[in-house]
């Protein structure tokens, strides 16, 4: 029988819906490198400020970013604590789901 996984469904959920739209895709690119300020972020993805603030909420809302304010400005950076809790999720299926091979309707007893 294969391992049940111990992550809270909630934090999966919402990790890979935040995972699912190409808008914070762009986002998370952009901050592998280094922490981002709205406004450089804006620019970098040619979108509006309230346009990016949703975007920005679903991603800390999935723990996928922290952020911080520096004086009037919000500067974004990624939490990668959470990509290693989605990485460990998915990597249960490659560790404990054995590859079996396809069965036909009629094959079932």
């Amino acid at each position: 029988m294969g391992k049940v996984s111990t992550i809270a469904p909630d934090s999966l959920v919402a990790g890979f819906h935040a995972l699912s739209d190409p808008i914070r895709i762009q986002v998370l690119e952009l901050l592998r490198s280094q922490e981002l300020c709205v406004c450089e972020l804006c620019e970098h993805l040619g979108v509006t400020q309230s346009k990016l603030s949703f975007h920005l909420k679903n991603l800390k809302e999935a723990d996928l970013v922290r952020s911080r304010q520096e004086g009037r400005w919000i500067y974004y950076s990624l939490n990668l604590s959470q990509f290693v809790i989605l990485e460990q999720y998915l990597a249960e299926f490659r560790r404990f789901s054995p590859i079996l091979p396809a069965r036909s309707c009629s094959d079932t007893p």
